[in-house]
């Protein structure tokens, strides 16, 4: 079974990197394919109470392939980590399928709220570079994501979403005379 998943998964790297020469050198020499091998241990460990080694493995992974998944985390198939460097991928987060997403991406929570805090991203997403999608709600199927967005609310089927979300809406009193905004 994994095979199959494993040779689906370098298909789907073949499809979407034009860059990509040959399986071979994918499963060798591409870190999006290796956080997505190590991610299976570690979530098999982590649903079979072993949530210690599947900690390990995530953070032995961080480690080897700068790219986070946590453990918990759920992962569909065919998907693809473009330039994967910095992804961070949050506990309660759930991934659908043909998904890609590329470096410095972060699938994260708000605070420190119980339960489900992180994103849902539904099927054949793509999510651009340096994009900040915060919180537990869904982006839905066919949807698009700019390099640099910051999301922080439901994005609808087949939508795409730009720019960033934070602004100031309160000035502290040692910061009068501007300095740190």
């Amino acid at each position: 079974m994994l095979f199959w998943k494993l040779r689906e998964t370098l298909e789907a790297y073949k499809r979407n990197d034009p860059a990509a020469r040959s399986s071979l050198e994918i499963f060798l020499l591409y870190p999006g394919v290796h956080a997505w091998l190590y991610h299976r241990l570690a979530h098999w460990l982590w649903i079979h109470k072993c949530r210690f080694l599947g900690r390990a493995v995530s953070q032995w992974a961080r480690f080897w392939t700068g790219i986070e998944i946590h453990p918990g985390a759920v992962i569909g198939r065919r998907f693809v980590i473009d330039h994967g460097m910095g992804i961070v991928i949050g506990e309660t987060a759930e991934v659908g399928d043909d998904v890609l997403i590329y470096h410095q991406v972060t699938l994260g929570g708000t605070g420190k709220d119980k339960g489900k805090r992180h994103p849902t991203i539904g099927n054949n997403v793509v999510i651009g570079a340096g994009a900040k999608v915060l919180g537990p709600f869904t982006v839905h199927d066919n949807s698009k994501i700019a390099a640099g967005a910051v999301v922080v609310k439901e994005v609808h089927q087949g939508s795409t979403v730009v720019g960033q979300a934070a602004k100031a809406v309160t000035v502290s009193s040692d910061n009068i005379d501007g300095a740190g905004i």
